[in-house]
């Protein structure tokens, strides 16, 4: 009897994990719930999602096309923003950079350029120097990206940064957050179906965000 009632339990596991799929994710597997939910920056009728990533990320880079159709497919359905993890802590300049660039309300125009000169014209950013320069060099006004980028605003968020990825759970890139309360990434959904084509994964961990913001919406 003993016998028979572990080869029904192992029977179990195993269908459990046949049925795996990014489609009908699983709590602990594809996505998980953040232990403390966090406030979003989103009314009731839309869901947010957030980005966490790194300009120099190669992955975050090899999302970018699939992320950027996505989030134009969902239209008004979300809200979505990105936030730089702080990969050197307090003084990371690429996270500097960002908090700059997204306090002038540049980031967005010139985010594409920016990954385009890391993973593109394989030129790295990695001081202060680098930033201005480059800033310059793209049309922003050197007197006001130097004042933003020293204010006291965009230093105190910088400082910030490592809490404010902490209070999300995130430690790597690219991980997405959902309405403050469900975290993913590509490498949760390739751990949880490693059945999944390399070149099949971005989309895969799209479904994951569809579903999530489907239970949000719910």
């Amino acid at each position: 009897m003993l016998r028979l009632k572990l080869a029904v339990a192992a029977a179990a596991l195993l269908a459990g994990a046949a049925f795996a799929s990014p489609t009908a994710p699983k709590n602990g597997a594809e996505y998980t719930t953040l232990k403390t939910p966090q406030p979003v920056q989103a009314d009731g009728k839309k869901v947010e999602v957030i980005e966490f990533f790194m300009y120099h990320c190669p992955a975050c880079y090899a999302l970018e096309p699939a992320m950027l159709a996505w989030v134009k497919k969902q239209g008004d359905k979300i809200v979505f923003r990105r936030i730089h993890l702080p990969l050197t802590g307090e003084n990371d300049p690429e996270a500097h950079m960002f908090l700059t660039l997204e306090a002038m309300k540049l980031e967005e125009s010139l985010h594409a350029k920016l990954l385009t000169t890391w993973h593109v014209e394989r030129r790295r950013l990695k001081s202060d120097a680098d930033n201005l320069d480059w800033a310059v060099k793209n049309g922003v006004d050197k007197d006001k990206y130097l004042t933003t980028y020293n204010s006291f605003s965009v230093i105190t968020k910088l400082k910030n940064a490592g809490r404010v990825a902490g209070t999300y759970e995130v430690n790597s890139t690219p991980t997405l957050i959902v309405n403050g309360r469900y975290l993913t990434n590509p490498s949760m959904v390739d751990a949880s179906n490693p059945g999944i084509p390399r070149q099949q994964l971005d989309q895969a961990t799209l479904q994951v965000l569809d579903a999530l913001v489907a239970m949000s919406h719910k």
